[in-house]
């Protein structure tokens, strides 16, 4: 058990890492520079004293090399110091921190809903002998997969916030305003979970131990509930842990589309300014988020299968 978690915390180390120094390397190749674009923040030829930029670009680093800023930036990085945002000067942390609980909510909604309603599509398609019924079910994961997320959050918004005054339109004011976001994001996440439940459901049902748990006389919802969805439900846990970095990064589009305030309002914000700390702080959150769910998944995995705790490496 120590040596797998060692191996996972070297490979969340590695992730971490990388995504930290491929941000740098993106984010220094780009033509613009942000200590112009902070001091003519609209672009509009104003005149900027010299001495102030060269100022600016002392204080940020930015007047060295590139092998000096990322050792500068990744030596404060790893005590945990992502240092101040170029536009705001106000600390990375603090900003991540201060958008963060609104962005939770709408991530957390919008997983609970997928989870619900994708679990909720496989189980009763696959139970159910109705051939039309099952047919309607299987149909929604791709419609939900192929529809883009701001179309859909555009749609709710004209019916019903525009046509039918039921739901905000945009804002992040009271418990209202979470449930159109949070549907529009839960939409493609339902629809990856249905549609890889349902197929995992299908091929259980096909095991040699069914047809055991069909001959002592068991239900069909028994057999479902018992058996096969037990089985089934190891790759929709692993696709889970990869949807949550998926939310974070989806709340980009649906704040901007519902002007609400958070982690992907933030990060609009940043890469608009190229604000070289926010941006990099920003995506080392989100490799921290993404890294820690699937390790937290990984850790589930023999709860729900304990054959899986006893299967050896294949490298040994």
């Amino acid at each position: 058990m120590r040596r797998y978690l060692a191996g996972r915390a070297l490979q969340a180390v590695f992730v971490l890492w990388a995504a930290f120094t491929l941000t740098f390397v993106v984010l220094y190749l780009l033509p613009s520079d942000p200590v112009s674009i902070m001091l003519d923040p609209g672009g509009q030829g104003s005149y900027v004293d010299p001495a102030q930029v060269a100022a600016l670009r002392a204080r940020y680093h930015l007047d060295q090399s590139m092998p000096v800023q990322y050792a500068a930036m990744l030596g404060d990085a790893v005590r945990g110091d992502f240092g101040t945002s170029i536009t705001t000067g106000a600390p990375v942390l603090l900003l991540i921190f201060q958008a963060l609980p609104e962005t939770l909510k709408l991530a957390g909604s919008a997983l609970l809903l997928a989870l619900v309603a994708g679990v909720g599509i496989a189980f009763l398609a696959t139970y159910t002998r109705v051939a039309w019924l099952r047919q309607f079910l299987l149909g929604l994961p791709p419609l939900g997969i192929s529809v883009p997320t701001f179309w859909v959050g555009l749609l709710l918004v004209q019916v019903l916030s525009f046509r039918l005054p039921v739901f905000p339109a945009m804002g992040n004011q009271g418990l209202r305003s979470l449930v159109l976001p949070a549907v529009t994001l839960a939409v493609p996440t339902t629809a990856v979970i249905a549609q890889l439940l349902a197929k995992s459901l299908d091929m259980t049902w096909g095991q040699p131990y069914v047809e055991t748990a069909w001959a002592k006389g068991a239900t069909r919802l028994h057999v479902q509930a018992r058996h096969v969805f037990r089985n089934a439900v190891i790759p929709t846990l692993t696709m889970v842990g990869l949807t949550v970095g998926n939310l974070v990064a989806g709340s980009v589009v649906v704040e901007t589309v519902f002007s609400r305030n958070g982690i992907g309002r933030l990060t609009q914000q940043a890469v608009e300014a190229q604000d070289i700390p926010v941006v990099q702080g920003l995506v080392v959150f989100a490799a921290v988020v993404f890294v820690a769910t699937n390790l937290l998944v990984d850790l589930i995995y023999p709860l729900v299968d304990p054959r899986i705790a006893h299967t050896p490496s294949p490298s040994r």
